[in-house]
């Protein structure tokens, strides 16, 4: 019993971390475009794959706090490709999400960013804005 509250005492301050995944300067430039809203006129820039860790050892990190590193990590590689607009693929599966990147220009910039996220096994939807 010991031994196993020394474990989660090293274990469940780790599991909260955001393990340095910050929006960089170029990251801060590029919108999530979570409602559908990528105009015809944007262009397809390509596929970005990105993962974080879910877990630490038998413990799941918050479901959230996972899709806002993600986030993250898709506006920082879509600024590196060129482009100012992302939008998910689909949900997050082990860590692991696809995003399609846009290049919209000046437009995509004056779109509100926003962030739809399901919430709850009732199907509740709250609606987030997408920090900066």
């Amino acid at each position: 019993m010991k031994r196993l509250a020394v474990i989660l005492g090293a274990v469940v301050p780790v599991a909260a971390c955001s393990w340095g995944i910050k929006l960089d300067s170029g990251g801060e430039k590029v919108r999530a475009a979570w409602n559908q809203d990528v105009g015809a006129s944007c262009k397809d820039m390509g596929k970005i794959t990105v993962s974080v860790l879910d877990h630490v050892g038998p413990l799941n990190r918050r479901d959230l706090k996972v899709r806002d590193e993600l986030e993250v990590m898709a506006r920082n590689e879509a600024a590196r490709m060129g482009a100012d607009t992302v939008q998910p693929v689909g949900d997050p599966q082990d860590g692991e999400q696809s995003w399609r990147a846009f290049h919209c220009g000046p437009a995509a910039r004056d779109k509100p960013a926003m962030r739809i996220e399901q919430r709850g096994k009732d199907g509740a939807v709250e609606t987030y804005p997408v920090k900066n």
